[in-house]
């Protein structure tokens, strides 16, 4: 059963995805729609049985796909694998794929292509599940590029507008550029192990001497740091992470299920999965650990604060994303060794299911008054009693309030780093410090966007419409409010090995930190939005992202221009001019040959042509 159910759950989204395709041209989306929803529904029955045959089992099951690949000394198997943590995460990425699905029918139903975007959600599904079921790195990399591919279509789905279409393009250039880093690391990786598999890889990288199992040397540490720090920058990149950062907010340009979809489960927490099964490798590699705690600090606080002063809360709900998917990469960078990397992929688990919420609640909203902009928003709660608690729970669990599971998760990431500073790391210290002010910063800014939704003062009741979602909706963001609240229980069953347990002095002092922050933003609202009273004019300078974008512009879009047409240049002018060299050369003597074998000379032609035959015939005969 075990083995059944994990080819279904990778494979369902992916033919649905075929089958949307062809249907996608259809003039009624009913059946694209039965068959995206329908297909996810299937994938989160699948994943379930997955969790029920590994529940309680500690050993990983094998699942073969096709047969593997021998290129010279390399074994590329092409496995996937059944695990607990593989289950649990596996089930989080179909339920959150089911909800966007769900949702994606009613708010893109009289969108022209809304069976393109339902088909491009079901593979991008796909692709992440692949992420998450694989036990080798070149479906690792198949799934990782899929998902690369279809935040590209996703972002830029409403390509009539230029904002759009610029967006994707960054992000798609953002990306692949880190992405070379994660395919060298994986070469590298693959290449030493001389195999794909995720168990060589691990035996022979991870600081063991596999001489005695015939496979292979202890490893070069160095080349172990230089393949790790190699993958870790093509995380930082799809994670949206320091210096990588400023294509995710603008990601913000496509539908609102897609920003649920590639914030909240997929494409921003496929790195720290991918790093969580090489767990043991990065823990032996300082330099790699070092580079990811530096960027997940600096991102995780840097992108709270511009969080709190943006005046669209959809942009806003961006940076908690860059935020949050930082804390989930920093417990990987300084859990110690023995504890391993339960805290990071718990709380991948936990934001997947309070930011998918968020994400379909703001846009649920977004359709009655008319806009994501603080100022459109503000008290548009007032009068949606469907809605309303659905934010409220999901602003408490980002904010880490006790018992959600945003509190559970974020408590064990500290936890983790508690542990590690306890161990004398450095960079445990720089996480714990950055995450400590990260909760303040984040409840400072939850605070703000349920002050600004809520505002009785600036509501407007009568001009909101009836809830008109229907009950597939209703139902997605219930089951999504739900796991937010009771989901930390998952700490209670065997799925995830978290190592170590809650450091309690930091939880205290975290609730300390978020109770503050928040009641200081909440004086300072004063019947306004607290962000205009504290950031005021700047408020465009923080919508900019600080200018971050003009920077790319002159320091990195411009200089890869300029080698662009160098190398087009070298590629046209130098290169080529060999081959035009040649054909001029071929050219001309085919001309050359044509007039002197014109017609009139054909009778001398011929004449040549038989006196040769004579004379090697001639030749001939005396040789032999």
């Amino acid at each position: 059963m075990t083995s059944a159910a994990v080819r279904l759950v990778v494979l369902v989204p992916a033919v649905a995805a075929l089958v949307g395709l062809a249907l996608a041209r259809r003039d009624d989306v009913r059946l694209p729609r039965a068959v995206a929803v329908g297909a996810s529904l299937l994938s989160v029955l699948a994943a379930l049985l997955e969790v029920v045959a590994v529940h309680g089992s500690t050993r990983v099951t094998v699942v073969h796909t096709m047969p593997g690949l021998d290129a010279g000394e390399l074994r590329v198997p092409l496995q996937l694998q059944a695990t607990a943590a593989t289950a649990l995460i596996a089930l989080v990425v179909a339920v959150v794929g089911w909800a966007v699905q769900a949702f994606a029918g009613w708010y893109l139903r009289e969108d022209d292509r809304y069976g393109i975007f339902a088909a491009t959600v079901s593979l991008f599904t796909a692709g992440m599940l692949l992420v998450v079921q694989s036990a080798d790195l070149v479906l690792t990399l198949v799934g990782w590029e899929v998902m690369g591919w279809c935040s590209y279509l996703l972002i830029g789905h409403w390509s009539r507008k230029e904002s759009a279409r610029r967006a994707a393009l960054k992000a798609f250039l953002v990306t692949r550029l880190a992405d070379v880093g994660f395919v060298l690391g994986v070469v590298i990786l693959a290449a030493g192990a001389g195999s794909t598999a995720y168990p060589q890889v691990l035996q022979v990288w991870a600081g063991s001497d596999c001489r005695d199992a015939g496979l292979c040397a202890a490893p070069n540490a160095t080349l172990r740091t230089a393949a790790m720090v190699l993958l870790v920058i093509g995380v930082l990149g799809k994670s949206g992470m320091v210096p990588f950062h400023d294509w995710l907010p603008d990601a913000m340009e496509g539908p609102t299920p897609a920003s649920a979809l590639i914030h909240a489960a997929t494409m921003v927490a496929a790195g720290t999965f991918v790093l969580a099964q090489l767990f043991d490798v990065l823990a032996v590699s300082d330099g790699a650990r070092w580079l990811l705690a530096l960027s997940a600090a600096v991102t995780m606080v840097y992108a709270a604060v511009l969080a709190f002063g943006q005046s669209d809360l959809k942009r806003l709900l961006a940076y908690s994303t860059l935020s949050q998917v930082a804390l989930m990469l920093s417990a990987l960078a300084v859990a110690p060794a023995h504890e391993g990397p339960g805290a990071g992929v718990l709380h991948l688990y936990s934001h997947a299911f309070f930011k998918a919420l968020l994400f379909l609640a703001i846009g649920w909203l977004s359709v009655t008054v008319g806009g994501t902009a603080a100022a459109t928003m503000r008290g548009g709660l007032r009068g949606h009693l469907f809605i309303r608690p659905a934010m409220f729970v999901g602003l408490l669990a980002l904010a880490g309030v006790p018992p959600l599971v945003g509190f559970v998760s974020k408590e064990h990431v500290l936890a983790a780093a508690g542990a590690g500073a306890a161990d004398g790391q450095v960079r445990a210290w720089v996480v714990l410090v950055a995450g400590l002010l990260t909760v303040a910063l984040t409840a400072a800014y939850c605070m703000r966007a349920w002050l600004v939704l809520d505002d009785l003062a600036a509501a407007d009741i009568a001009r909101h419409e009836a809830d008109t979602a229907g009950a597939p909706v209703r139902a997605a963001v219930t089951i999504l409010a739900i796991l937010t609240v009771v989901g930390g229980l998952v700490v209670l069953t065997p799925l995830l090995h978290l190592g170590g347990h809650v450091g309690w002095l930091m939880a205290v002092l975290s609730v300390l930190l978020l109770v503050g922050a928040g009641l200081a933003i909440r004086s300072l609202a004063r019947g306004t939005d607290p962000a205009v009273r504290v950031v005021g004019a700047r408020m465009s300078l923080f919508d900019n992202g600080f200018g971050v974008d003009r920077l790319y512009v002159h320091y990195v879009a411009r200089p890869v221009v300029a080698l662009a047409h160098l190398v087009v240049f070298l590629d046209r002018e130098v290169v080529d001019a060999y081959v035009r060299g040649a054909a001029a050369a071929a050219r001309l003597g085919g001309t050359g040959g044509q007039h002197a074998h014109r017609a009139e000379r054909a009778a001398s032609g011929l004449a040549w042509v038989v006196a040769g035959v004579v004379a090697v015939a001639l030749a001939g005969v005396v040789l032999w």
